[in-house]
Order: structure tokens, then sequence, then C-alpha cells
């Protein structure tokens, strides 16, 4: 098989395409022969060692992936050629990857690879936010950093699906047209740096106008930075601050803010939530695909790539230029 390796930590530019030898799926495992797989933020921290999790070196960065079962292990009674997509936390950038049989979960008929692949690490994530931590729901506003990329696109569409008013915090006018052609209610457009207590109150004054007096009730933090601080500014009282990455850095909060407010900062570790409540996760499961069924969520991949180019799409995700999802098609 091929893969895209790295052998040391470092930026995209050190990944490597190589020849492996084709893994055998081990007892209750399945081989996936990959048809796509998505890029995520994670994807460019894994390779740098910043990620919660380090798989030895030489691996594959990938965190999800979609193909066609083509082995099966001892135990496993899934028929070949079901069209699976997968949580691999790596390896997925790969012609082949072998996962436990309990993850690799049959896809809808309707659903192509592409968007399988692209699917279920955003779509998870906004998911168990929204619903389980952020309580979303009809009338509600949602004000979403970072609304362009590929939680920000779930988060819009899943807010939008509850009844909720979106608001879409994003860095330039193209990526606000965008969000709005999706479903956001407003957008704010914001600058690419936020440098100093003047701008952030600029930035905060902002969303504060977007959404509106009565404040944000949920705010989707997938930037971090000095963006942090002005959202939260904007938030309603009892509001719930759900904290989801840090691209632009990890912010620092005055705790007097939440006092005032009686809001919540609630941390989103979907990774952890997957292994550690699977019976909800498996609810969650059903009802994306149901959504997805029903034409209410659909991922929004604005470019496919084959495996030698991967590094590109993670330089995209890396500064943030990237719109909806990037796919990867060995």
């Amino acid at each position: 098989m091929k893969a895209l390796l790295s052998t040391a930590p470092g930026g995209p530019e050190t990944l490597t395409l190589a020849d492996l030898p084709t893994p055998e799926p081990e007892p209750g495992q399945v081989r996936i022969k990959v048809a796509a797989a998505g890029v995520n933020f994670p994807d460019t921290l894994i390779i740098r060692d910043l990620y919660q999790m380090k798989p030895p070196r030489p691996f594959a960065p990938g965190g999800e992936v979609a193909g066609i079962v083509d082995v099966v292990g001892a135990g496993v009674q899934m028929p070949l050629g079901t069209r699976v997509l997968a949580l691999t936390g790596s390896g997925g950038f790969a012609t082949h990857v072998c996962v436990d049989a309990l993850i690799a979960m049959p896809i809808p008929d309707a659903m192509p690879f592409d968007e399988a692949g692209a699917f279920l690490f955003t779509y998870g994530t906004s998911y168990y936010a929204l619903h389980d931590l952020g309580q979303v729901g009809p009338g509600q506003t949602v004000l979403i950093l970072g609304a362009a990329g590929g939680i920000g696109v779930s988060a819009i569409e899943i807010a939008k699906a509850a009844g909720a008013r979106v608001v879409a915090a994003v860095s330039s006018e193209e990526k606000a047209a965008f969000c709005r052609e999706i479903g956001a209610d407003e957008t704010v457009v914001y600058p690419r740096e936020v440098e100093g207590r003047d701008a952030q109150k600029d930035l905060s004054a902002l969303f504060k106008q977007a959404v509106g007096t009565a404040g944000a009730d949920i705010v989707v933090d997938a930037v971090g930075g000095n963006y942090a601080e002005p959202a939260l500014r904007a938030i309603a009282w009892k509001g719930r601050f759900l904290v989801v990455g840090f691209p632009a850095g990890i912010p620092r909060i005055p705790l007097n803010l939440p006092l005032l407010k009686n809001c919540s900062i609630v941390g989103v570790f979907w990774g952890a939530f997957t292994r550690t409540e699977t019976a909800r996760f498996a609810d969650h499961v059903r009802e994306m695909f149901a959504l997805y069924e029903q034409g209410r969520l659909r991922p929004r991949i604005s470019q496919t790539l084959p495996l030698d180019r991967a590094a590109e799409a993670l330089t995209a995700i890396e500064d943030r230029s990237a719109t909806g999802k990037i796919v990867i098609l060995p």
C-alpha cells in the first residue's frame, strides 16, 4: 500500500510518500480500502507532536476515512464490500487502514465516499457541542467563530436544523458570503489579527451588534486566541461558551466575565466522548445520518486532492485559508 508518513516532528513539508506492506486485520478488525480521508485541524498538530495523541513513528496522519471493507479479521461478521466510515485517529492518509470492526460504521446508500470521509469528525464534534453541551434549541442565537471551516460549517447546519439563529464570524467577505449560502442569518468579518485592547473592544462591539442586545445564547469558538474574549463579552445571561480549538492560540480569559454573565465555559473534547459514552455517540451518528438523508446536513467539500498532495491540504488548514472541508482521495 501507499501511505503519507510522518517520520519526524514537523510541518506538512516533512511528510513523505512511502510504499509499505499492506496490513492484515487482527481478530476483531476489518481492513478498509480507503476511498476518501477527511483533513482536519488535529492532523496539523499530530505531525508536530502537539496533539493529545502521539502515535509511534513512522505514522500516517488522517483521523477519519471512508471506503470499502475488503478483508475481515477472525470473529468479524461484516460482509466484504460494506461501505463504511471510521474514526482512525491516525493512519487515514493511506490506501488501506485496519480498524476495530466496532468503529467501522456503515454509511447511507446515497452518501458518496467524499462526503462520508468529510462527515463524522466535524459534524460529530459540532453535534455533541451544540446538543449535549450547548443545549441548542429553537429561537436561540448561536455565534460561531471560524464559521467557514469544517467545524464552523457543520455548526451552522446543526444549529439551523435545531431552529436557532446563526451569526457566522469569519475573516473575509468571501467566507461571509459562503456562510450565508449555507444558512447563516448574519455574518461578522473580523480582522486577520486582533492585537491590543482597543482591537479587542472593537471586535466585541461588532459581535454585540450582530447577536443583538440579549447576547448570544451559545458561542462556538473554534479559533481561540484574541478572538475568544471579545466573543465572550457578547454572550447572553446564562450563555454557554463552547471551547472547540485554538488555531489562533490558547486564549487567556478574565474570570470576572463568566461571573458577570452567569455563563458557562465548557470544553468540547469530542474524541473522549466517543470512547467513554459509546451508546450516546451511536445515537448521535444515527441522528446525524437521518438529518443527512433529509438534506439538512451536507459536507461542503471545497477541494479534493490525491495522496501525494495531502501536504497542501494540511497547509491550507494550518493557515486558515480553507473553506469547508478538504478531502484526500488515495
